[in-house]
């Protein structure tokens, strides 16, 4: 509804100024501050106080008056208070959300008929997802959700590098080195048991001697020309490495979760000749030069300094000029290229925007984003040299703190009656790894995170459990309420006290939320309101009781409203990718 009441607000306010011949040009609409009490206001007036030649307050005034709110189903007035002009709804709108809230779907937008790919975490396979990159798949899963739920058909990709130094490495370490001559696996999974061949041959390459470092990096270098040249046994060597690194990487992701549709192999564009054919093009553009035995895109035109290489040369392609292929490839399959990049990675994206263009390719429909950072209070993380955190490392110790917490907050009574060791466990791994996930995707994505417990697994505060109780508390009083027979309306008038009225204002606005979040690439603003809208159903739920109301009718208006909530809660914290307990 708040999408709607936008529109007609936006509407009436242009009128008012055309027949006020004032320009439109600019209309103001906007959430008000907190001290405003109305759903939306117009700061208009100050834009066009120097044009008329009169204070703020006196253009409020004349705006509001010119207002005609007949018109509009869900527009009742318009009324000035300062510089602002204030808008209020109509009964309608109060009973359209309620109504409109006890669908199960509310919050989806309606089809755009758009095939939209979004690109996430394509960590390199070379051992378990650590938590420096989770951020990766938790905003990348997010922004796919959000981008679903705002009515695109959405696909989840993870781009898996096959074909680069790092892979070649860790084909020769593996080829290489013994068991007899690596550490003990830290967990019983292929990822865990690989990465010990990779971590090997690293600290090989590194102390080796001279005559040694040579013989291997020959080796090395033998695989990465067997991938260039299409050799099908070099792809099936590589290919038993990535397989099973990527095998255990899914499972740790999963557990998020982060699921995908597709796992495309940079490999793909050696073998069907995309990349020769990327290569071709740039090397004819205007732009080519052959500099330091390599060629280069010259881009100073696009404002970098530095060149972008593109062909080594020994004859084989780099990361980025595997990707051009990729990214042509996405443009021929979806309307829309969504990708999910780790901050480091900004000058690469912006020079393969700007390669991308060389090529003849519309970029409009790319779009990227760009995230820092997750660090624990313990330090750094690296998997090269196998100091990192890994992410099941962080999952297993969320969901054994938040098992704790949920103990601790459980007499022994309420734990015979309603909840067994099954029930525990449930919902220890929802708060859990809901708990990672809210206090990472409530960031803004370019703002460092630093992991802590105490702030996410907080029952109390802004974090995950706060909020999914709210959802376990609604299901908690529907159950009550049918047990004690009453049956949920949508008559808004009898929702007439101002915490009810709040609840549904906060409700109207998921929608819009939903809108924003998607068009913006920012999962963190439905984060940001699914705090506030857990706070106002707190204050409905302490000033307004169904199941003690004052009459029937009213419980039953009073019950309608909560599976509003309960549906927009569950459809706020689904789209952040977290579970939405019925029981805490």
């Amino acid at each position: 509804m708040f999408r709607e009441l936008r529109s007609e607000v936006e509407d009436a306010v242009e009128a008012a100024l055309s027949s006020l011949d004032l320009p439109t040009d600019d209309l103001g609409v906007e959430e008000p501050p907190e001290d405003v009490p109305a759903i939306l206001a117009s700061s208009v007036a100050f834009r066009l106080a120097g044009e008329v030649g009169a204070p703020p307050p006196k253009v409020a005034v004349d705006v509001a008056e010119a207002v005609d709110a007949t018109p509009y189903d869900y527009l009742e007035s318009a009324e000035p208070q300062g510089p602002y002009v204030n808008f209020f709804v109509s009964d309608a709108y109060y009973a359209e959300t309620v109504e409109a809230g006890r669908e199960d779907d509310y919050g989806h937008l309606p089809d755009t008929g758009k095939d939209v790919v979004v690109e996430h975490t394509s960590a390199n396979p070379t051992g378990p997802v650590h938590v420096g990159r989770a951020r990766n798949p938790i905003l990348g899963d997010a922004i796919a959700r959000v981008l679903e739920f705002a009515g695109n058909d959405v696909e989840r990709h993870y781009y898996v590098n096959d074909a680069g130094r790092q892979v070649a490495v860790f084909t020769w370490a593996y080829e290489t080195f013994d068991e007899s001559e690596l550490p003990e696996p830290e967990r019983d999974r292929s990822d865990y048991d690989l990465v010990r061949y990779y971590r090997k041959g690293n600290a090989y390459l590194e102390e080796a001697d001279d005559e040694d470092a040579a013989e291997a990096e020959a080796k090395i270098a033998e695989i990465m020309q067997g991938l260039e040249a299409g050799e099908e046994s070099t792809y099936e060597r590589v290919a038993v490495v990535v397989d099973q690194v990527l095998g255990g990487m899914r499972q740790s992701l999963e557990r998020l979760p982060a699921e995908f549709d597709e796992f495309v192999k940079e490999t793909n564009f050696i073998r069907n000749g995309d990349a020769d054919d990327v290569v071709d093009r740039l090397k004819n553009s205007e732009y080519a030069v052959y500099e330091d035995d390599a060629w280069q895109l010259d881009l100073s035109e696009f404002g970098f300094e530095k060149n972008l290489v593109f062909l080594r040369s020994d004859g084989t392609t780099l990361y980025t000029t595997r990707d051009l292929a990729h990214h042509e490839w996405k443009f021929d399959n979806y309307d829309e290229a969504v990708t999910v990049l780790g901050e480091d990675h900004k000058l690469q994206a912006e020079q393969l925007d700007a390669a991308l263009r060389v090529l003849g390719n519309d970029t409009s429909d790319l779009r990227q984003t760009f995230y820092s950072w997750v660090n624990l209070p313990e330090g750094g993380m690296s998997t090269r040299k196998g100091t990192g955190v890994d992410l099941d490392d962080l999952l297993d110790e969320s969901v054994a703190r938040a098992r704790k917490e949920v103990e601790d907050r459980l007499d022994s009574r309420i734990r015979d009656d309603r909840l067994d060791d099954d029930d525990i466990d449930r919902i220890a791994r929802q708060v859990g790894i809901g708990a990672v996930r809210y206090d990472i995707v409530s960031k803004q994505p370019t703002k460092g995170i630093t992991f802590e417990w105490e702030r996410a697994l907080d029952f109390e505060a802004q974090s995950a459990p706060y909020v999914q109780y709210v959802h376990a508390r609604c299901c908690g009083i529907v159950d009550e309420a049918s047990e004690a027979g009453i049956e949920p309306s949508t008559d808004a008038s009898l929702l007439d006290t101002e915490a009810e009225r709040e609840l549904i204002r906060v409700v109207a606005r998921f929608p819009a939320v939903v809108e924003e979040a998607a068009d913006d690439l920012e999962p963190h603003v439905v984060a940001t309101y699914v705090r506030t809208f857990a706070e106002t159903f707190n204050t409905f739920y302490r000033e307004c009781s169904v199941l003690n109301a004052e009459d029937d009718d009213v419980a039953a208006a009073r019950l309608g409203l909560v599976e509003a909530a309960r549906h927009t809660v569950a459809n706020a914290l689904y789209t952040l990718g977290i579970e939405a307990p019925d029981s805490m």
